[in-house]
């Protein structure tokens, strides 16, 4: 079987070349990058067989850029390796198109045995949470904590932007848009998921995965 073309994305340059040494004689490593927009444009430029990236990223976390990057390319497999072990983020990712989710803390004795399983065409979870998320698939557990209406992808990116810390004009320059939309979206975003300060929208996005923690 041929070796799978994997691009690796993470924001943490010590863990781009960890994963580079291990994969490098079970895989061809055609790019690491370290934000979401950049895996994104990387994947439309070299087509990968498969990617293997982080939740937590900047400019665009790796839950919504596995979903926009599932829809232009169908058939690239999506591994996750993520410090994340709450069953909501394994849903989270699953429901983005992964066919595989892994711990950090476990990722050198299971990345090859993920990749293995995954580019034969199967499921791979860690058995570090295999069980909790099968409990809480059984108890058919609501995600907490549950939100009033959910997001579009444009208000995902404009929240992630905000709580970055980046300009109204920043924000309109990456994403094309004008500035007088973006306060429109922040407006409908607070109103939504009813917060009252720029405090709340970050603690919001670190809560849910769409702000990196460090």
């Amino acid at each position: 079987m041929a070796k799978p073309r994997v691009l690796l994305a993470d924001d943490h340059s010590l863990v781009l070349e960890g994963f580079r040494r291990i994969l490098e004689d079970q895989c061809e490593l055609i790019g690491m990058v370290e934000d979401g927009r950049a895996l994104l444009e990387a994947a439309r430029r070299v087509l990968p067989d498969m990617v293997i990236l982080d939740i937590s990223m900047p400019l665009l976390n790796g839950i919504d850029a596995a979903t926009q990057l599932k829809k232009t390319q169908p058939s690239v497999k999506v591994i996750f390796v993520t410090m994340h072990s709450d069953a909501d983020y394994v849903r989270s990712a699953f429901e983005a198109g992964a066919s595989g989710y892994l711990l950090k803390r476990s990722a050198v004795d299971e990345l090859e045995q993920a990749i293995r399983t995954v580019w034969a065409g199967h499921t791979y979870i860690t058995p570090l949470i295999a069980k909790d998320l099968l409990d809480v698939l059984l108890s058919n557990r609501p995600r907490q904590p549950q939100q009033k209406k959910a997001l579009t992808f444009r208000q995902r990116e404009v929240l992630q932007l905000l709580a970055e810390g980046q300009t109204m004009k920043d924000i309109a320059l990456r994403l094309k848009i004008s500035s007088r939309t973006v306060e429109f979206h922040k407006a409908q975003i607070m109103e939504q998921l009813e917060l009252r300060t720029t405090a709340e929208l970050i603690k919001y996005a670190l809560t849910h995965g769409i702000l990196a923690s460090s």
